[in-house]
């Protein structure tokens, strides 16, 4: 093996994802405002990690995740807001953990687009869409 790189490891242990986790999505539009696109990296019952692709002023709906949800911004800007808090501002490179039952939203700036590896524990419960006068107040705070 001498002068030969060691093959790459596509997958190690485990079983690949499903098939449908391999093509870029829209998002639907019963949880997300705006257009944003995902593509999924991998989805079991017990985690799913995907990049997401926000246009400006695309953001989530109000959402908790059973076991907690972590965020990479990859690109861009963006904002991630906890109910009953300040929205924080995001940018490239900032990690985000949301614990377990913590009700937030995220997503883009208005001037930006923003692209974000998220990774999700659990269960996603999905509630109400964050109104447009609570998103645009987010620069005020």
């Amino acid at each position: 093996m001498s002068g030969q790189s060691p093959a790459p490891i596509i997958m190690k242990g485990g079983r690949p994802s499903p098939p449908d986790t391999k093509t870029t999505n829209i998002a639907p539009s019963a949880t997300f405002s705006g257009t944003v696109y995902m593509d999924m990296g991998h989805r079991d019952t017990t985690i799913a990690i995907q990049h997401v692709f926000f246009t400006p002023s695309a953001r989530t709906y109000w959402h908790h995740h059973e076991n907690g949800q972590l965020l990479k911004v990859v690109a861009g800007a963006g904002w991630v807001c906890e109910r009953g808090g300040k929205p924080k501002r995001l940018a490239n490179g900032d990690v985000v953990w949301c614990p377990a039952g913590t009700v937030h939203w995220h997503g883009a700036d208005e001037g930006s687009y923003m692209c974000h590896m998220a990774v999700s524990h659990g269960k996603t419960t999905w509630m109400e869409e964050v109104p447009e006068a609570e998103y645009a107040a987010r620069a005020e705070q």
